[in-house]
């Protein structure tokens, strides 16, 4: 079975509507998807519509904003219910100090001589609520100032570069209460992209297991295959399970597309096989 547990439409940052992107998965392989998109709920049912038209197994998601120790972290809610009045009223606190965020972002940007650049990142959004970092990239592409996305994340946007505004996210303890609050499961994702240090690495895991988190994000298109096996034992370490997913934003984003998803280490226990 073809599992694909990270990825992001419209309602978010992604380029594809929840419809076209279960299309895609289904067209790529993938068996069971999740739509996990940033601090909203909005793309479930027309994925869900989608996926009953095509047959593909899809996993109520959301990927949630946290701040932890002054680093901001990702987590993901796999079979999360997206009626939970916990779990809505927190996102949409989340998204609330999101424009405050965007305009002091173009504030940055205009200092560093890029006007011009909210309304651009708007124009890349199709949710008003939520207009993200990758907005701000893609109108960098489109305005001359980057090669792509990835080269935008190297010179902006980015702790010490142009762009860079930190934001009060969610607490962790917040993020996972909601997530199983709402029956669903916690899940770090992507660790490897996060600047900390082994014993940060160590702790992150060790307050997350103590606060009801699930599973490790442990094949993410941001991982090499290194570091697969780094937090493969990781979550062996802390008695987390393992996750799977590209984080698929677009295609031609990012480092994997929809179902290239390599398969987990020997020894994982994959956090799919309960669902």
């Amino acid at each position: 079975m073809l599992v694909d547990l990270h990825s992001h439409s419209t309602c978010s940052d992604g380029l594809l509507k929840p419809a076209a992107l279960v299309e895609r998965a289904m067209q790529r392989g993938v068996d069971m998807l999740a739509l996990t998109d940033h601090d909203e709920l909005s793309g479930l049912p027309e994925a869900r519509e989608a996926a009953a038209h095509w047959g593909l197994r899809l996993i109520n998601g959301v990927e949630i904003s946290v701040l932890w120790e002054d680093t901001t972290l990702h987590i993901v809610g796999l079979c999360v219910d997206p009626e939970s009045p916990a779990l809505i009223e927190g996102l949409a606190g989340i998204r609330a100090g999101r424009e405050l965020r965007a305009r002091r972002m173009a504030e940055s940007l205009a200092l560093a001589g890029i006007p011009g650049s909210l309304e651009g990142a708007r124009r890349h959004a199709n949710n008003p609520e939520l207009v993200s970092r990758a907005h701000f990239a893609r109108y960098l592409v489109e305005a001359g100032h980057a090669s792509d996305t990835n080269a935008v994340f190297r010179k902006y946007l980015i702790p010490g570069k142009p762009g860079f505004v930190g934001h009060q996210w969610a607490t962790l303890t917040d993020a996972v209460h909601w997530i199983n609050g709402s029956g669903g499961v916690a899940v770090i994702a992507h660790p490897g992209r996060y600047p900390l240090n082994q014993q940060q690495c160590e702790r992150l895991l060790s307050d997350f297991a103590a606060m009801g988190g699930a599973a490790v994000e442990v094949v993410t298109g941001a991982h090499t295959p290194a570091e697969f096996v780094i937090w493969a034992r990781y979550a062996q370490r802390f008695g987390l399970q393992a996750s799977a997913g590209s984080d698929f934003h677009g295609p031609g984003e990012g480092y994997r597309d929809l179902g290239n998803v390599p398969v987990l280490p020997a020894g994982c226990k994959p956090v799919w096989a309960n669902f």
